[in-house]
């Protein structure tokens, strides 16, 4: 039996029929709609750059980065540091790294007679430093180069001839942005500062009040830096210094806060310039600091010095002795309250020292040493750790030296007696801290999920950027 055709539904009974299903799915269309007529043509750019590993609280356009290009000329070697900033001064990635660093051996000061040869030796750190600026960006990315210690040495017009040939190779073969003072020796209140402000913003310190930030002390090749905060009324009571020396207290303004910065640099004092002080003591005799078995010569700043050991052997309270001298504690020209060494201010101590983070060669002899672990970015110590290490090295004879210390290169074998005897002097001694107190060896500070390198250069980057953006 057939069923009764029934009366055939048109579309607008369609419509009516299904008008709530069709609302909740036109609804969602018209906004996607809306949207999408309101995006910027290049979205699709700007998906590709979101995936970039930045995070995502950064603007995406790449227009809101900013790199900056700084190399450390030191007396060891020269190093190029390369970092991108967002719009908030947040470092981004570069890669899978917050920073592209590179280094090479020897520094500028080992080319001394011939400038251009010390410029081009720059040329490969150079090359693969511009090569990850995008190129859009590199004729406003500023390039710094900061020489430190080893050039300030030198004899005569060496520097000057070495920093023009440097200007001249910057200016000939890169597009970044650099001028005349893009190329200089820095002072040691600059290095400092740099330092401490590197750490400090590492460290997420910079923007709290003083007391809240930690102090530094920064032991390169030609020069020692200590720098640390301390309150205004302090500041008030820094020693006037002479006409052309650096001052004691640098004033910054750091994400909305003032600081009164206590920064010193002691030239001749760094680990390289210093074992030629201490061997300075000695003259032509032996030196306890030289482990027994070696007999030679050290040579630094152009001039050799004679390096060989004592007749009666090394000795941890004869180099005790010699490196005091070296250091010139108690020296007889201090004028204030409480000096380090050599007649210079102390700052007056407080709240910005009592946390202490040491840096650059401290790392690395206690590492080569055994007491710390060479792949670790930071470790805690102790002053009397370095003196235990120098105990264990004063006894150890240059034939036995590479087999216990397989880290340390052959050239530094003789001094290691020398180089932990200072270190421990340089602190207790020189800065007066307590051989117990609790001071952290720094090598990287981790920042987000990476790791960045404890130098002064990011503290001249944040400066340059900047200063860069004022222009």
């Amino acid at each position: 039996m057939l069923k009764r055709p029934g009366r055939q539904e048109s579309l607008s009974d369609k419509i009516y029929r299904f008008r709530g299903v069709l609302l909740v799915i036109s609804v969602p269309l018209l906004l996607i709609t809306f949207v999408l007529y309101l995006m910027p043509a290049n979205s699709s750019s700007e998906y590709a750059l979101a995936h970039r590993k930045v995070s995502p609280d950064h603007k995406s356009s790449s227009s809101s980065l900013s790199y900056a290009v700084i190399f450390d000329a030191g007396s060891s070697g020269s190093r190029v540091h390369v970092f991108s900033f967002d719009y908030k001064l947040d470092l981004v990635p570069i890669g899978k790294d917050l920073e592209l660093f590179l280094q090479i051996k020897p520094g500028l000061s080992a080319y001394a007679q011939n400038p251009r040869q010390a410029a081009d030796s720059l040329i490969s750190l150079l090359d693969k430093a511009e090569g990850v600026v995008p190129r859009e960006l590199r004729a406003k990315t500023p390039v710094r180069v900061g020489a430190t210690a080893g050039l300030r040495a030198l004899e005569g017009d060496a520097s000057d001839r070495i920093l023009q040939a440097v200007r001249d190779l910057l200016k000939d073969r890169s597009r970044l942005k650099s001028d005349t003072d893009s190329v200089t020796v820095l002072d040691g209140s600059q290095e400092g500062s740099f330092q401490w402000v590197t750490i400090n913003y590492l460290l997420g310190k910079l923007g709290k009040k003083y007391s809240n930030t930690v102090g530094v002390v920064d032991l390169g090749g030609g020069s020692v830096q200590m720098a640390y905060a301390i309150s205004k009324a302090d500041a008030a009571k820094a020693p006037r210094v002479s006409d052309g020396e650096d001052s004691y207290v640098k004033e910054m303004f750091l994400m909305g806060n003032k600081y009164y910065l206590y920064v010193h640099s002691y030239l001749h004092y760094g680990l390289l310039a210093a074992r030629a002080e201490i061997l300075k003591v000695s003259g032509d005799s032996g030196n306890p600091c030289i482990l027994v078995g070696y007999d030679g010569s050290y040579k630094y700043g152009g001039v050799d010095y004679k390096a060989s050991a004592s007749s009666s052997g090394s000795s941890i309270n004869e180099c005790r002795r010699v490196a005091l001298k070296a250091l010139k504690v108690n020296e007889s020209t201090c004028t204030h309250m409480k000096c380090t060494f050599g007649g210079v201010w102390n700052g007056g101590g407080g709240d910005g020292q009592k946390n202490l983070f040491v840096a650059s060669f401290f790392f690395d002899r206690a590492a080569e040493a055994g007491f710390v672990d060479s792949h670790s970015p930071v470790a805690k110590v102790r002053p009397v750790d370095f003196e235990d290490a120098a105990k264990r090295a004063c006894e150890t004879k240059l034939e036995d030296a590479k087999s216990t210390y397989p880290h340390v290169e052959d050239g530094n074998l003789p001094f290691i007696c020398m180089d932990l005897v200072y270190q421990y002097t340089l602190l207790v001694d020189g800065f007066g801290l307590t051989p117990w107190q609790d001071i952290t060896l720094v090598k990287q500070v981790k920042y987000h999920d990476s790791l960045v390198e404890a130098a002064w250069p990011l503290g001249s980057a944040i400066e340059a950027v900047s200063s860069s953006s004022l222009t």
